[in-house]
């Protein structure tokens, strides 16, 4: 006696026949039944077989199926799921996916080709990172196309992943962040160093900032559940007074939906050639603002804060995520080794009972010298 797992019309179908040990498949091409053994007692391998049947006797898999007819279904993907980096990928697609992939048959994807876009792309000083985001759009497009019903491509190629290491190690030191406020004559710019530099909160965080978020009479902001990059809502007490100050200025006259960070009537979309001019005319160049979210986790440990709460106050979820950072610099592990030395040179106490068992140096002037 026969058993069918039960799957969608069109589908297909996965079955066992009697004194088989394997699965079986059945799918129709061209209208004619086909019985396949899948020479596994795997469900899994088994849909994946007939995954692969499906997408072979698809008619949309046709030989003029581009890599370009695609990317829809990635944006709608996006576009659904309400994924905030929509605007970045398509931008990756316009300026560099389309241009190289566009008109190349979606069957015709291999490792070949993708070490040419790589290679390509290197020579346009693209870092890796850069290319691990641009690819991961192109296997985002591929998995949607083979999961779809029936699939439009016959299986997914292997991407590779480069190794990242452009991990940046920046901070803001004192003087450069005096330095900064001294030369910026906007408002709204001010107030963000102000908040970045407290907080470490994020640039997308910062430019979605409502008025109705910022509670001037409890001193405290707010960023509500799904607008943060991890969707969890955090809320912090303004313990400056002149970034009370700032705020102050900075929703005065506005609505509770307005922005909060303004020029004139319209908010901040991006101020990338205003932080360049101000980095330049601060003599700080080189300088990222993302560096304001490591330097607010450095100067909240250097104060004492445990880690757990600098991650609720920054915005990070795991420990591992956190320690990525690595919120050391040159500085920390100077001082470190500077209070190791002051240690070693303290007068030992003569009622230590370790000073009379610890092993006596000869000073390195006695030390023997080896011969040639």
């Amino acid at each position: 006696m026969e058993h069918q797992y039960r799957r969608l019309r069109g589908e297909g179908s996965i079955y066992t026949r009697p004194r088989s040990p394997f699965l079986w498949i059945k799918y129709y091409r061209a209208g004619k039944p086909i019985r396949e053994s899948t020479r596994t007692g795997d469900l899994g391998k088994a849909s994946r077989l007939l995954h692969q049947r499906l997408a072979e006797v698809a008619p949309d898999l046709a030989e003029s199926l581009k890599i370009e007819q695609l990317v829809d279904d990635l944006f709608r993907d996006y576009r659904i799921n309400e994924h905030r980096s929509l605007d970045d990928v398509k931008t990756r697609w316009r300026l560099h996916l389309r241009p190289f992939f566009g008109s190349v048959l979606a069957t015709e994807l291999d490792s070949r080709l993708l070490a040419r876009y790589i290679d390509g792309r290197r020579e346009e000083h693209a870092s890796n990172a850069t290319i691990n985001r641009e690819l991961a759009c192109l296997k985002r497009m591929y998995r949607l196309a083979y999961r779809s019903n029936p699939p439009r491509v016959p299986s997914v190629p292997y991407f590779p992943h480069l190794k990242e290491t452009n991990v940046r190690q920046g901070f803001v030191t004192p003087e450069q962040f005096a330095k900064l406020v001294a030369h910026c004559p906007d408002l709204w710019l001010r107030a963000m160093l102000e908040t970045a530099y407290n907080y470490g909160w994020r640039v997308s965080e910062l430019l979605n900032l409502r008025v109705c978020q910022v509670n001037l009479v409890a001193r405290t902001i707010r960023l509500e559940p799904g607008t943060t990059k991890n969707h969890e809502g955090r809320e912090v007490t303004i313990e400056s007074g002149r970034l009370l100050e700032l705020f102050c200025q900075c929703v005065e006259g506005k609505r509770a939906e307005d922005h909060v960070f303004t020029r004139g009537d319209k908010p901040i979309r991006d101020f990338r050639k205003r932080w360049q001019t101000l980095c330049t005319a601060a003599a700080v160049p080189g300088l990222l603002f993302h560096d304001f979210r490591r330097t607010a986790a450095r100067n909240l440990r250097a104060a004492g804060v445990p880690e757990e709460i600098i991650m609720r106050i920054a915005g990070w979820k795991t420990s591992s995520i956190f320690k990525r950072y690595a919120i050391v610099d040159k500085a920390d592990v100077r001082a470190a080794l500077q209070q190791l030395e002051r240690a070693r040179q303290k007068p030992l106490d003569p009622t230590d009972v370790r000073s009379s068992t610890e092993p006596e140096y000869p000073p390195v002037s006695q030390l023997p010298i080896a011969a040639d």
